[in-house]
């Protein structure tokens, strides 16, 4: 053995008795988050046969409280580089990826193709959003800037004080918790074995070719390669495979509104956050963000903020006030990537976490990026800058 965790070194797959081992499968993925259902899902597609080890409930966390955005050309401001690319493949695998998720799952869940508008509100507005443009049209982005009666037909009832706003055509929006419910449901149709509320889990032996994992309620399990992709939680990792994993969680508050007879068309961007409409009837504002550990409760303070701008953006929700309020646990890591690959020093570990605001956005290419890893294929986006061990 080349390579194990040090708490339990009598406790090799490959050296001891496997009489406590729950089941062995060929792929474990640790994470039920819609990263770790997405890589099951393609995995499975593939013919691989997998199982998925999830704390909780599957979809409990960052997924839940996601706004369900597909929109890397309003996010990512910065000249282009490689995430900008990986965003960019995934948005384009969405019309295919979420059609076969629901073709798989048999359930329906909604998927906007709304387009974005990313507002400006003054003059240096207006310019970043022109030098925007600049770069991205290299990358042959579907946009054009429309200001005065322009935008107010795109979106009627938005402030009067916005001068102008980049549309973005390409960007679409979804129901998370209605896409990770299908997920699941696609991944069990596909064979995938899902183990939730399994409590705590640990690796408690890791070989170049196998792991053992420990969970606190399910017992154990024996594997040949294991994906890491836990989110937030991705850090109590560390120790087991001696790697820094510099996860964080960090809060993101959003609050929601009922729809009336005013309308909201499109995903609205500003600089202090975003509003948009679900086929539910609701209006959704986010999002707040902070660092609080793994508290997921709200604060007057960051719901007020998102009540004042939304107020701002759109006059109409003065006369409302928001009926449900709630946070999720983003995964961010210090520099913003995600974390993509295997481990060099423990090959049958491979690792899938820190997508931070993007994991719904990045989970088809993350899941194709991931099944071909497990392959030993070589992905057809570059994922260097996501190496796990950049950190170290």
């Amino acid at each position: 053995m080349e390579t194990m965790t040090t708490a339990t070194k009598t406790g090799s797959r490959l050296s001891s008795p496997l009489a406590n081992v729950s089941s062995h499968s060929p792929l474990m993925i640790v994470g039920g988050g819609v990263i770790g259902l997405s890589i099951a899902f393609e995995c499975a597609k593939r013919g691989i046969k997998v199982t998925v080890v999830e704390k909780g409930i599957c979809g409990g966390q960052a997924t839940g409280a996601a706004a369900g955005m597909l929109a890397p050309y309003s996010e990512i401001g910065e000249d282009p580089d490689d995430f900008f690319t990986l965003c960019q493949q995934s948005l384009k695998l969405y019309p295919d990826w979420q059609q076969e998720v629901r073709t798989v799952s048999g359930q329906d869940f909604e998927y906007s193709e709304s387009g974005s508008l990313h507002l400006a509100f003054h003059e240096a507005d207006e310019l970043a959003l022109e030098s925007r443009l600049e770069w991205q049209k290299d990358w042959h982005v579907q946009a054009e800037i429309v200001r005065g009666e322009a935008l107010f037909r795109l979106e009627p009832h938005l402030t009067k004080a916005a001068v102008a706003a980049v549309y973005y055509p390409d960007e679409h929006h979804l129901y998370a918790p209605d896409y990770v419910k299908a997920l699941q449901t696609a991944c069990q149709k596909l064979g995938v074995n899902l183990v939730q509320e399994a409590g705590e889990v640990r690796f408690k032996a890791i070989e170049q070719d196998g792991v053992l994992l420990v969970t606190e309620q399910k017992g154990m399990f024996s594997t040949d390669q294991c994906v890491l992709s836990s989110g937030a939680w991705t850090s109590f990792f560390e120790g087991d495979v001696h790697v820094r994993l510099p996860v964080v969680p960090i809060r993101g508050q959003i609050c929601a509104y009922q729809q009336g007879q005013e309308k909201i068309k499109h995903i609205i961007f500003s600089s202090q956050g975003y509003v948009l409409a679900k086929g539910n009837g609701t209006i959704v504002c986010g999002a707040s963000e902070d660092i609080a550990g793994f508290d997921t409760s709200t604060t007057e303070k960051g719901i007020d903020r998102l009540v004042k701008w939304s107020r701002h953006l759109f006059p109409f929700l003065k006369e409302k006030d928001p009926f449900h309020r709630w946070a999720g646990l983003r995964p961010a890591t210090q520099d913003g990537y995600p974390l993509l690959g295997r481990l060099r020093h423990m090959p049958s570990v491979i690792v899938a976490s820190g997508h931070y605001r993007n994991g719904i956005l990045l989970s088809p290419v993350t899941a194709k990026v991931i099944a071909d890893v497990v392959e030993g294929r070589q992905p057809n986006v570059k994922i260097d800058m996501f190496d796990p061990h950049r950190f170290q």
